[in-house]
């Protein structure tokens, strides 16, 4: 049966001598494919298997088998990206953070997230707020949400002082004892990073202070509450350190 499937390459692996399987996210889980003969040179494959590549997949199905693949229909190329290394390098981390989180919890919400994000970070909007941005909305499917609407400890609604990373989520000023004090706006944004249309956003102005609060109360909770080790995040880290 051949079938049409929408997707993105998330991850490649060498098979035989010039074959390869691509592992595709869709809106329902991850696809495996085989693309034979990819790895030729003169492959008319070669450049439609490569990670990032978005489109439409049409393949000899197989349920509960691997799919042959037959041709690639690009849906967007996404050209920005693949000039750049910083955007290489963190779409590459939201492929493997949308797929871990899609073992986890398929729902197509977390494919249609992705490719929204990275459609803005093909349109040089900023990838480090993108990216922040997926990261807390991609809480709710881990189930392991912050707290954001409250202080996290006592439950007030009222007098918010700083966000914590380590212990969930808004700390009122009765319950601050050493966390460290973030900027007003940070304390506002986080919650508004949460219900932001990414495919709506049509400006980021955002200080680099307030850029860095952000990342640094997301890195902090997503090592605390969601067990994820992602290769591609401590390169990001060694990235950011150069």
């Amino acid at each position: 049966m051949i079938k049409k499937i929408e997707g993105i390459v998330v991850g490649e692996l060498d098979y035989k001598e010039s074959s390869k399987i691509i592992k595709v996210l869709t809106s329902t889980g991850i696809e495996s494919i085989i693309a034979k003969g990819a790895r030729k040179l003169k492959s008319d494959i070669r450049s439609n298997t490569t990670k990032l590549t978005y489109g439409y997949f049409n393949v000899y199905y197989k349920e509960n088998n691997l799919s042959t693949l037959i041709s690639v229909d690009i849906i967007d190329n996404l050209k920005n990206i693949k000039k750049d290394i910083n955007l290489i390098s963190y779409s590459s981390y939201l492929l493997e953070l949308a797929t871990q989180v899609m073992k986890q919890n398929k729902n197509e919400e977390i494919y249609n997230l992705l490719i929204t994000s990275l459609k803005k970070i093909d349109e040089l909007y900023d990838y480090r707020v993108i990216t922040n941005i997926l990261e807390l909305k991609y809480l709710d499917y881990l189930g392991v949400m912050p707290i954001i609407d409250e202080c996290c400890l006592c439950g007030s609604k009222i007098s918010i002082a700083t966000l914590s990373g380590r212990d969930g989520g808004y700390i009122c000023n009765n319950c601050l004892t050493n966390q460290k004090i973030v900027d007003e706006k940070t304390i506002k944004l986080i919650r508004m990073f949460y219900y932001v249309d990414i495919s709506k956003i049509s400006k980021l102005e955002i200080s680099e202070n307030t850029k860095q609060e952000i990342n640094d109360f997301l890195n902090e909770y997503y090592e605390k509450y969601t067990g994820l080790y992602l290769k591609t995040k401590s390169f990001l880290k060694n990235l950011s350190q150069l």
